[in-house]
């Protein structure tokens, strides 16, 4: 909206121009103040940005504080404008003249920066000072506006996304009144997705927001029949006492039973360590009793039924290792008996070389502890040497 002033503006011109640069500042600031509420700066001005987020906001902040350093500067213009117009019904051609200039021309100093000595002629001066208008204000925030509104948009829709995906996850999380490490991972969740919407939105893309919200959403499902299971504990507490006490009695017997296979197994066959069970029955035990008279202890009483669980497991497979050599050393001694049967049947009962075999064999099985290795192979050998001499003879 540069003008050429040739000469003064009449009254008329001045107060139309004025009324004119008055209903676009009167927009103007009301863009602004529009501006200032923005969802997306809210959240910005609220937690610091982080990442790429920060990275794009950094520019998009330093256009927006000269969006209003510029507001200002109209705002400062306009005043002198009215200030020199007053109320007066005629101005003289000084008053029109200055009025021109503060309406068309470049009135206020924005800034002042000074000039190396190694640019300035001798007589030159030592700053430069730099002078803008109403008209070039004006265009200058026209231009900077839409990519401060598009990147505050841009991090207001992704917050709303992430917002309205989380509030019934957060209120289904809410409802379930009780806290178990599962939910406490659910919550965990939520607060991540949180934190990262609030302080690096724009590294969400829509489908990773989608996919933890889908997450998110899997996890309070599978939740569901643990609340159903929290909720049947405290309805029927007497009962589900009784039957946490039935699985610490399985646990005892099972604890028992791999300490006893243990024992045989390192009694009856060289090994490394096996696995000691231990006596974890005992300890959850004494849980258990100071739990039962704690009806609202649901969830502690499912935590500890999932550690009964988890020793049981272990307790098991102790037994099953040690078991699993036992029954090893047990086959092996059936095979050397069937392949004995077999070089019978063969007419090969009687034959010296074999019987060397069969012996060799049997007295490694007989040692304590024995070597299953060693087992092992002798006993492939005395089959080798069954086919053999069965082929020979054939």
């Amino acid at each position: 909206m540069s003008r050429v002033i040739m000469q003064p503006l009449t009254l008329a011109e001045i107060d139309r121009e004025l009324a004119a640069r008055t209903a676009q500042f009167d927009a103007i600031t009301a863009t602004l103040l529009e501006l200032d509420r923005h969802p997306g700066l809210t959240l910005l001005r609220r937690f610091p940005p982080t990442g790429l987020t920060e990275r794009r906001w950094t520019p998009i902040r330093a256009e927006l504080d000269l969006m209003w350093q510029d507001f200002a500067r109209l705002k400062a213009i306009l005043d002198s404008v009215r200030t020199v117009r007053g109320t007066r019904s005629r101005l003289d051609a000084d008053a029109r003249t200055q009025l021109t200039r503060l309406l068309y021309g470049r009135p206020h100093e924005a800034s002042r920066t000074p000039i190396p000595l190694g640019q300035r002629s001798l007589t030159g001066p030592g700053e430069q000072v730099l002078f803008v208008g109403l008209a070039d204000t004006v265009d200058r925030m026209r231009a900077t506006f839409p990519r401060i509104a598009a990147f505050l948009d841009e991090v207001g829709a992704v917050n709303d996304r992430v917002m309205s995906g989380l509030a019934p996850l957060q209120g289904r999380l809410d409802r379930a009144g009780v806290v178990t490490p599962e939910l406490r991972d659910t919550g965990e969740a939520i607060a991540e997705l949180l934190r990262r919407s609030a302080t690096d939105p724009l590294a969400l893309t829509r489908p990773e927001i989608d996919a933890r919200l889908a997450d998110i959403d899997a996890r309070l499902d599978r939740a569901a029949d643990l609340l159903a299971e929290l909720t049947s504990i405290t309805a029927n507490w007497d009962a589900a006492v009784a039957a946490t006490l039935d699985r610490l009695t399985v646990l005892a017997e099972t604890e028992m039973r791999a300490e006893r296979a243990r024992a045989e197994a390192e009694r009856k066959i060289r090994t490394g360590t096996l696995p000691v069970p231990g006596a974890a029955h005992k300890t959850l035990d004494a849980e258990l009793t100071a739990l039962a008279d704690t009806p609202g202890a649901a969830a502690a009483l499912l935590e500890l039924r999932r550690r009964i669980a988890t020793a049981s497991a272990a307790a098991a497979a102790a037994a099953e290792l040690a078991q699993g050599l036992l029954d090893r050393r047990a086959e092996l001694r059936g095979r050397l008996d069937a392949y004995r049967a077999k070089a019978t049947r063969l007419g090969l009962g009687a034959d010296d070389e074999l019987a060397a075999g069969r012996r060799s064999a049997t007295e490694l099985l007989s040692h304590r502890p024995c070597d299953l290795a060693a087992v092992t192979r002798a006993v492939a050998d005395y089959q080798q040497l069954i086919a053999e001499k069965s082929g020979r003879r054939s």
